[in-house]
């Protein structure tokens, strides 16, 4: 071991166990039939198939007479020839002028022809009916499934259809592609807050309202609001969105005028829902589609729905009067067909009499939105409604304004940021699917009005990214003729990399749109206005530019945000630049080559943020690296970043996030290769056992790898080691023997055990296998009765059986120790299943047992069934030598005495279907694997028969079945003694 980098080393094996039968401290399991003596047990004359079936002790005390007398004897077994006559009777096919799977069609017809060979044909010039062979719609390629589209709901059918969608896209007049504006309230509610108090009204009560206040005291207005129209109080519901409406001309809280206009808009918005429900229910005698014709309403409707129009047109305060007809500007369908194409153009020219061009321009932005619900179609009046606010936004910056705000003493580029809102929104609603010749026509005007930054922001956002990227540079002159007070450069600098991040300008202008921008950015003094550009851009330079220009980037961005430790402010927008970078650059070589890669994972200082970004890092690699990996740089950097999630483990993390980390961290094991370098691979184990000691999942990876390598390191050898790879074999077996003990879970633990004395034993590393196997025998009566399985206590038994099952197997080709006697390791494991505490008339013990037996029974054949390439097994150890034999005859008397004493426990106990089932397995294991060509098997057999029929508990279809292969047998060589068993085996009814 000290000779492949100090792994570590198997412990001497312990000393010889004394070849002795299965025995147990305190409870003795005998293995002969020594000391029990056949006085004890009444003779009794045998059974023959017409007498009645005995009594239950009737029974079991003759089969333990019988086969105290008589042991018992495995049958020799040819498994070639019993695997040969398994196998399907193959009858070649002569197919002629046909295909078996070719399409069959039966038509009516008097008279037929045959199509094929067994087959008829029916052919008819005048009609037919086909009927489709099932398979014979993969020969040509069609999807099986899709038959049933044939049947689908027609509705279904015909949503489906393009046509369909395009109908409705028209009706509606927008797509799932448009943002609706419920998308951007709460964006508008989270940023634009205030602490200032508000107010409601001039009533007093209402003064003085926190921001928190003043939002209950809307939503309890918006219930009222539900509650009128609930209860028919229709002036009330007026009354109360007229005095809501009139908050918005209030703008003494400036700040958060945003928010407000969010908030009454809700009010109004439900106002006008219910309004039009309300008209469609005084025209209930009719089904109204939402398409419906003005002539198909009845007058009192008609009449009810004028009447609202003309109580809202006497409103006197305009801001109402111009909100409350919006919000039922759907209603004009009841009157008119051109009700709403004649109402959209004097709503627009009301809103040229509100003075203040914020609360304008967010009127114009409520007027686009109902517009775009009820008719976009008539986008004409829309796009004059925008136009409308340019030719007047040189108020923005009028003295009227200037005085407002020196008395709120907000700042002119807060300020501005107050309309980006509304302006964007009715941008949004102008650009969608709007030509790209308008898009031309909007930065005209731009220029016309001094480039303006706000219009020019909201612009680029509105658009569409392709139409942006093709004009970059052209956008890019504007920005720099901007002025930089009112509206920061930087902003609009970003919202023309978030253009580019989704479209691409043309290839000559990149790098100058690159240089121009940064230029912009790295001048930026402040920390979180440069850390949100350079989010932005990072991903247009990964897009287009090679690693050194994402260097450099990043090397500006530690150089910014390294002093006073800003970083700590910008954990966001970090983990948005690194995600770009690792979703850009899937080869990790040239990642890590960066020089400033891992210095700027290094300013993710706070613990949970930089566990985020290492599993994210593990996430991409896992998913793109295609190739094993042997790179310096790339183990390096992914050790480190392993390790930093390695070690944030502690007593109160999760079990979930114990399992994610270690899914990344197993998942970068199995990458790592080096090849035919086997030391070196080892010694990259040995390191990663030590690193990542704290999560179990990963330390069994790191086993089952090492097992890997040294089956690997036997397929390169063909099978015969060197003396060099064999001692490198069991270096890697010492590995394995050394790092399972640390793990907890018992199940995985003896599971490793086997695993790994499989991997010894077909490495030929003998005396590492026993101390496996020895140690997974050392380790059973450790196994907890009860284990947690998803939160619920559940028996371990079942386990159990399942590892013993795979463990006996196992054992079957391992070789006897020359000086521990026969089949030592079988009895050691027999003496700690006898010894564990089982629960109480426990069949997984039995049934246990009754397996050995098996095993027994194919340890007894002068050729194994399977053997290990160059491990001599028992069979050639042994040749069938009659003292082996014997010993193995001894110990299978001992088992059968065991389970027989189970089958009388359970008679006492009155557990008749289970001793049913277990006397029929006895019998199943007899009928396989013993000689029942020995007349008091034979007649032990019949017995166990008997039992499992007598208190009708038996399935009659299984003991019919089991009949039949009897008889069947019967016809193999060397078998004719089945037909006399055949005859002895009666079928009883159920009672």
């Amino acid at each position: 071991a000290a000779a492949h980098g100090g792994t570590d080393s198997l412990p001497p094996p312990p000393p010889p166990e004394p070849a002795s039968p299965v025995q147990t401290p305190g409870s003795p399991l005998p293995c002969d039939t020594e000391g029990l003596c056949p006085d004890d047990f009444p003779l009794f004359p045998g059974m023959s198939n017409n007498e009645s079936a005995p009594d239950t002790d009737f029974l079991l005390t003759l089969c333990v007479y019988i086969f105290i007398l008589f042991q018992r004897h495995s049958r020799c077994r040819n498994y070639k020839a019993e695997l040969e006559a398994c196998r399907f009777e193959v009858i070649p096919v002569e197919f002629g002028d046909f295909h078996p799977l070719k399409l069959i069609t039966v038509t009516d017809s008097k008279t037929k022809k045959v199509g094929r060979k067994g087959s008829t044909s029916s052919t008819s010039s005048s009609s037919s009916s086909s009927m489709l062979d099932p398979l014979s719609s993969l020969l040509d390629g069609s999807d099986p499934l899709s038959l049933f589209a044939a049947t689908a709901d027609p509705l279904t059918i015909a949503c489906c259809q393009p046509s369909f969608k395009r109908e409705r896209e028209e009706e509606t007049g927008v797509g799932s592609d448009f943002e609706p504006w419920c998308g951007k309230r709460g964006d508008i509610l989270a940023r634009y807050t205030t602490t200032e108090k508000l107010s409601i009204g001039s009533q007093k009560e209402l003064l003085n309202l926190t921001q928190q206040d003043y939002i209950n005291r809307i939503e309890e207005q918006n219930q009222s609001l539900k509650d009128a129209w609930a209860t028919d109080q229709k002036v009330k519901a007026l009354k109360i969105v007229i005095q809501c409406s009139k908050l918005l001309s209030d703008t003494s809280v400036i700040q958060f005028y945003p928010s407000k206009f969010v908030l009454i808009t809700d009010i109004l918005d439900t106002f006008g829902k219910d309004s039009y429900q309300h008209f469609i229910c005084r025209n209930c005698f009719l089904v109204l589609q939402d398409n419906f014709s003005p002539d198909e309403v009845n007058e009192t409707a008609k009449e009810t729905c004028l009447n609202w129009f003309f109580k809202i047109a006497s409103i006197r305060e305009l801001i109402s009067r111009f909100y409350v007809e919006v919000a039922i500007l759907k209603c004009n369908k009841f009157l008119s067909k051109v009700g709403i194409s004649e109402t959209l153009p004097r709503l627009t020219s009301m809103i040229r009499g509100i003075g203040d061009p914020l609360v304008a321009v967010y009127a114009r932005a409520y007027l686009f939105r109902v517009g775009m619900e009820v008719a976009p179609h008539l986008k004409d009046s829309l796009n004059k409604n925008f136009f409308d606010f340019l030719s007047t936004f040189k108020q923005i910056h009028g003295e009227t304004v200037q005085n407002q705000l020196a008395v709120q003493r907000v700042e002119i580029p807060i300020y501005l940021t107050l309309y980006s809102p509304a302006i964007d929104w009715i941008l949004q609603c102008i650009a969608y699917k709007a030509p790209e010749a308008l898009l031309t026509e909007m930065m005209e005007r731009c220029k016309k009005l001094g480039n303006n930054a706000l219009l020019l922001n909201s612009v680029m956002s509105a658009f569409r990214a392709e139409f942006i990227a093709t004009r970059s540079m052209d956008f890019i002159g504007m920005i720099k003729e901007c002025e930089e007070s009112g509206f920061p450069k930087h902003i609009l600098f970003r919202s023309l990399g978030m253009n580019l991040a989704l479209a691409d300008p043309p290839e000559n202008d990149r790098l100058q749109i690159l240089n121009e921008a940064w230029k912009v950015i790295t001048k930026l003094k402040n920390p979180q206005d440069y850390v949100n550009c350079a989010e932005v851009w990072i991903e247009y330079t990964c897009r287009h530019f090679t690693k050194r220009q994402v260097n450099t980037v990043l090397a500006d961005v530690i150089k910014h945000l390294t002093p006073d430790r800003a970083f700590e402010d910008a954990y966001s927008q970090l983990q948005s630049i690194i995600t770009k970078v690792l979703y850009n650059f899937h080869d990790f070589a040239v990642l890590f080559s960066m020089e400033k890669f891992l210095p700027f994972l290094d300013m993710f200082q706070k613990e949970s943020v930089r566990v985020e970004v290492c599993k994210c890092i593990m996430d991409v690699f896992i998913r793109h690296q295609q190739e094993l990996t042997r790179d310096p740089v790339i183990l390096n950097a992914l050790m480190h970043v392993c390790k930093t999630m390695h070690d944030s483990v502690n007593a109160l993390t999760l079990e979930d996030e114990k399992r994610s980390l270690a899914v990344f961290i197993s998942g970068f094991i199995r990458m790592v290769s080096f090849g035919r370098d086997f030391e070196q691979q080892l010694s990259f184990y040995v390191e990663a056992r030590s690193t990542f000691c704290n999560l179990e999942p990963v330390l069994v990876q790191l086993i089952h790898s090492v097992n890997q390598l040294a089956m690997e390191t036997r397929k390169v050898m063909k099978g015969k080691h060197s003396r060099k790879t064999a001692a490198f074999v069991r270096a890697c077996a010492a590995y394995c023997f050394i790092t399972i003990p640390s793990l907890a879970n018992i199940f995985t633990r003896l599971n490793l055990y086997l695993h790994s004395g499989q991997v010894a034993l077909a490495n030929q590393c003998l005396s590492q296998a026993d101390a496996f196997f020895k140690a997974a025998i050392s380790l059973l009566p450790e196994v907890p009765r009860m284990i947690n399985i998803d939160g619920k206590m559940r028996t371990s038994e079942g386990f159990l059986f399942e590892f013993l099952s795979n463990f006996f197997s196992t054992l079957l080709i391992v070789p006897d120790h020359p000086e521990q006697g026969v089949l030592y390791l079988v009895r050691g494991l027999l003496n700690v299943i006898q010894d564990y505490t089982w629960e109480d008339a426990s069949d997984p013990k039995v049934r246990t047992y009754t397996n050995v037996l098996h095993l027994l029974a194919a340890v007894s054949q002068e050729n194994y069934l399977y053997h290990v390439d160059k491990v001599d097994s028992n069979d050639n150890l042994y040749g069938s030598d009659p003292k082996f034999l014997a010993e193995i005859n001894k110990l299978s008397d001992t088992l059968i005495g065991q389970i027989l004493d189970h089958l009388k426990t359970l008679g006492k106990d009155e557990n008749l279907r289970r001793q049913s089932a277990l006397a029929m397995s006895l019998f199943n294991s007899i009928l396989i694997h013993g000689d029942l060509r020995n007349n008091k098997l034979n007649q032990l057999a019949i017995n166990l028969w008997n039992l499992a029929q007598k208190h009708g508990f038996a399935d009659t279809k299984t003991m019919v079945r089991t009949l039949e292969h009897i008889k069947r047998q019967n016809k193999q060589p060397g078998m004719g003694h089945f037909a006399e068993l055949a005859l002895r085996l009666p079928l009883q009814s159920r009672t």
